[in-house]
């Protein structure tokens, strides 16, 4: 077996592990990568993008359905889920191809097999022409992770689906059941009931979107709602009987109660797994219920072996993946002698996250609960849709922005969206928290007009009594 050597081996080529490979590479550091699917991992073949593009059909369907509201006349309006389900995939490929053409540009070598680490700085990589060794002076573990099955009903692709199946689905669900609420799940719910399915779903907890905050899971619960979803809180369900024509769920209510429903399909969005067994991990470092441990720079405890991405702690986001996959090329080519970068840990409270639900749901830093929880006293800002005069104007006055300030410094501890395009508007709080803004700099900061911005900034205003729009 030919061994060959490099600075830096990254195992898995998802947004994190793509993303380090190239940071290493601008640094000067000779890179590989190891992949035994397709370059650009879950998220780019069969997550974030292809999902959002699967999202996007659906609101275009939305639409044009109510071509009405807006003035206008459509008739005729039918989806074809085969040729959404193709420019989805279509999509995803077309990403798959700019990851692979980013890797040429970036001189990075590509291994494509399954990757097994013999030691902390070694890999055997078992790929269609056999088995190669290589070796570096430090590996980056970014496998990633797969969806959660439930113990008694493991998805089979026809009835029981993952998420990958409901991507590429064989038939249109008439009756859909959707475990779990968080984000893969609510968006599933509200692409098959925009495409015309009866939706059901059925979180454990007691309210829908769980991490988020209480307000926004209150809206969205009543919108979806509105919309034709059956939402079913705190309540669970206990067993599946899967048949050649459709699955029949035992569900535990709120009372206690068991009932029986039947559906035509079913969607398990109950978490993840993990992929770190099974390749040599176990005898090299600390795992905590299969993830990685690390520090805030990527290291384990293993000299040379780093992790990022879904096999570590989470959150379990494409962007924190990333972001860890610039941290640790960083903070390894410290170690290598580099003394032109300074590498920053990663600031956990400082993520956003984002649902592409109808309406979209985003948010970033702690909920007002969380900050109470925490010991702040806080000043809370809370703007409609409603007041604003270009939701107004593109038919989009349902949602709100919600900002949580510490009453003392005026330091933004977190905001809270709920709306159309809200994915996008989030990022003006992240930068403000990454700048230890406070509610002074905020509301000096002009915001331009006509604008859905604009509610960020009356948001923080009636956080301090000073709205001028509501």
């Amino acid at each position: 077996m030919a061994e060959t050597n490099y600075d830096v081996i990254v195992l898995g080529s998802g947004p994190g592990g793509y993303v380090a490979a190239i940071r290493c590479a601008q640094l000067g550091l000779k890179t590989a990568i190891v992949e035994r699917e397709k370059l650009g991992g879950i998220c780019l073949n069969w997550g974030c993008i292809p999902t959002k593009a699967l999202l996007r059909s659906a609101e275009v369907l939305h639409y044009m359905q109510n071509a009405k509201d807006y003035g206008l006349t459509a008739t005729g309006i039918e989806a074809d889920l085969d040729a959404v389900v193709k420019r989805s995939r279509g999509v995803a490929s077309q990403l798959n191809q700019g990851v692979t053409h980013l890797m040429k540009k970036n001189k990075i070598a590509v291994h494509m097999g399954e990757g097994t680490l013999t030691s902390a700085t070694t890999l055997d990589v078992k790929g269609e022409k056999g088995t190669e060794t290589l070796s570096a002076k430090h590996v980056i573990v970014a496998t990633g992770a797969r969806a959660r099955d439930l113990p008694f009903a493991p998805a089979d692709g026809k009835r029981v689906w993952t998420y990958r199946h409901a991507m590429t689905p064989t038939e249109m669900p008439t009756k859909l059941l959707v475990i779990g609420s968080g984000a893969i799940g609510i968006e599933f719910a509200s692409f098959y009931n925009d495409m015309g399915a009866n939706v059901t779903v059925v979180e454990m907890l007691d309210r829908i979107v769980p991490v988020e905050d209480a307000d926004v899971s209150t809206f969205l619960t009543k919108s979806l709602t509105k919309q034709g979803i059956t939402i079913r809180t705190a309540t669970s369900v206990e067993d599946l009987e899967v048949g050649a024509n459709g699955v029949t769920a035992s569900i535990k209510g709120q009372d206690g109660k068991v009932e029986k429903a039947d559906f035509s399909h079913v969607i398990v969005a109950i978490g993840i797994v993990p992929n770190t067994e099974n390749i040599g991990l176990d005898k090299l470092t600390e795992m905590e219920r299969g993830f990685i441990q690390i520090d805030d720079y990527g290291r384990t405890g293993t000299k040379g072996l780093w992790a990022i991405g879904d096999c570590v702690p989470g959150p379990w986001l494409a962007h924190k993946a990333s972001h860890e996959g610039v941290t640790a090329a960083e903070a390894i080519a410290q170690e290598l002698g580099n003394t032109d970068v300074h590498p920053h840990p990663l600031d956990r409270n400082n993520i956003p996250g984002c649902t592409y639900c109808h309406p979209q749901v985003a948010s970033v830093g702690l909920t007002e609960a969380k900050a109470t929880e925490a010991g702040h006293k806080v000043r809370v800002g809370n703007f409609p849709f409603i007041g604003n005069g270009k939701a107004i104007a593109l038919g989009e006055a349902e949602g709100f922005i919600k900002t949580v300030f510490d009453a003392g410094t005026g330091e933004l501890l977190g905001a809270h969206m709920v709306g159309a395009e809200v994915t996008e508007l989030i990022q003006g709080y992240t930068v403000g928290k990454q700048l230890e803004t406070t509610e002074a700099e905020l509301m000096q900061t002009i915001f331009p007009h006509p604008t859905l911005s604009e509610m960020m900034h009356e948001s923080v205003l009636d956080a301090y009594d000073r709205t001028l729009h509501m």
